[in-house]
């Protein structure tokens, strides 16, 4: 049975983050281990910065010196990792390179996970988690890619209050 691949995190040199990743993915090519290592990535952001009165949009690293892979651990895949030039180390015990929770990944905003949705704008739905628990509304808003909704809900006497909640939250009417 095949190993799954998770997300770890490898300490390089500051400055070095690019230069590893891509180090990695030459290494990975080389050997042909696709199958072990499938992603390097090097989170960014895209921030305004303010210069010398002039505006400008810059890419910037969101962990300096910090390089994400998707891997399957095994001695292999350790080994191209940790000899790359610019590597410390893994991000974990010394002994034991340890992998992110699904939740930090999540987090991270690392992958996108695509969240399929059985209802669409229009549509009544009941929240099913948050302060709202039980409350029925009307979707009006609905951005899958954000995993965000908004809902209508009638509350206060009638008052139509609209809700900003994530995909989970809500499920149709049945």
């Amino acid at each position: 049975m095949a190993e799954s691949a998770k997300w770890y995190v490898v300490h390089t040199y500051s400055g070095y983050e690019n230069k590893v990743a891509t180090n990695i993915e030459k290494a990975v090519e080389n050997r042909g281990f696709q199958q072990y290592i499938e992603e390097v990535r090097v989170p960014t952001e895209k921030v305004t910065e303010i210069k010398d009165d002039k505006t400008r949009e810059v890419e910037r690293k969101i962990f300096p010196g910090y390089v994400l892979v998707k891997m399957v651990m095994n001695d292999d895949a350790w080994y191209i990792v940790r000899n790359t030039r610019g590597v410390t180390g893994f991000v974990g015990p010394a002994s034991k390179p340890v992998p992110l929770t699904e939740e930090e990944v999540a987090k991270l905003g690392v992958e996108t996970i695509n969240v399929e949705v059985s209802y669409q704008i229009g549509d009544s739905v009941q929240i099913i988690s948050g302060p709202l628990k039980d409350y029925v509304g009307v979707v009006d808003e609905l951005d899958v890619s954000k995993n965000k909704v908004r809902v209508v809900v009638s509350m206060f006497g009638g008052r139509e209050t609209p809700v900003e909640l994530e995909l989970h939250q809500a499920a149709p009417l049945d």
